[in-house]
């Protein structure tokens, strides 16, 4: 029994100070924007929302006013899925506006992280599987300056609130008017440089009024309720906000990657 209750402590010993020694886990750097994302709008008055990857053909383009000989559906942008018709692995986080309106009534302001997919060749700005953060405010006198005030404020708590934006028109189906909106350049500053392609600004959202067809689509009527929906990539935030040069990196699986965060 001695020997025995020996033998155990030896390995209690080692056990414990392998657990010690056992380093803690790292957050990922998309985790880490996401959830700089959310906390200034969830401040806002925001809720999180969520919808399945695997989406209908009609969330993912019909209620968003997606043409049907849009470019967007052909095989070279949209993962078909096998076996199920109208089945698509849903290509944006919008598809989830269709889905929430249909259930709720307004006002209301939502935003929905998640992954999307989309068939394209990969590079250092491109990949086939990414994060977007989508948001939606519909309610009765929202207009345009509301969206550029919500976005102004939540990219001042992101880069700081010296941080410079422009907003330049744009043009997405399910919102009218669209626009796109840039940041200045983290690299150079504004001069100009390879990161920005010499113009001194980078985009980062994709946004605008939500079309009154996307409205009524959804059993919400058009001319009594307005909103705004805006739309933007984590991994290209994530590549802003810590210098990290190729996208490829962040879906590695690399831990000299995440290690650092």
């Amino acid at each position: 029994m001695q020997v025995l209750s020996f033998i155990i402590s030896i390995f209690s010993g080692i056990i414990a100070s392998t657990i010690m020694e056992t380093q803690k886990g790292h957050t990922h750097p998309v985790t880490h924007i996401i959830n700089d994302i959310a906390r200034p709008l969830i401040e806002m008055g925001f809720e999180v929302a969520a919808g399945p990857e695997m989406e209908t053909e009609q969330y993912n383009f019909d209620i968003l006013n997606v043409p049907r000989d849009h470019p967007s559906r052909d095989m070279q942008d949209t993962f078909w899925v096998k076996g199920l018709k109208e089945t698509v692995l849903r290509t944006q986080t919008s598809a989830v506006q269709g889905r929430y309106m249909e259930t709720k009534k307004p006002p209301f302001k939502i935003i929905v992280p998640g992954r999307v997919f989309r068939n394209e060749a990969t590079d250092a700005t491109h990949d086939f599987q990414f994060h977007q953060v989508e948001g939606l405010v519909v309610g009765e006198d929202v207009t345009m300056a509301h969206l550029k005030g919500t976005l102004n404020h939540y990219l001042r708590k992101l880069y700081g609130d010296d941080v410079q934006t422009q907003f330049r028109p744009g043009f997405f189906p399910f919102v009218e008017p669209g626009v796109e909106i840039d940041m200045v350049c983290f690299k150079c500053g504004g001069d100009g440089c390879p990161t920005c392609k010499q113009s001194g600004w980078i985009e980062i959202l994709g946004a605008g009024m939500v079309h009154p067809n996307v409205l009524n689509a959804a059993g919400i009527d058009a001319t009594r309720y307005q909103g705004f929906a805006f739309g933007t990539g984590v991994e290209r935030l994530a590549m802003l906000k810590y210098g990290i040069t190729d996208i490829r990196l962040m879906s590695s699986g690399d831990l000299r990657l995440v290690n650092q965060f």
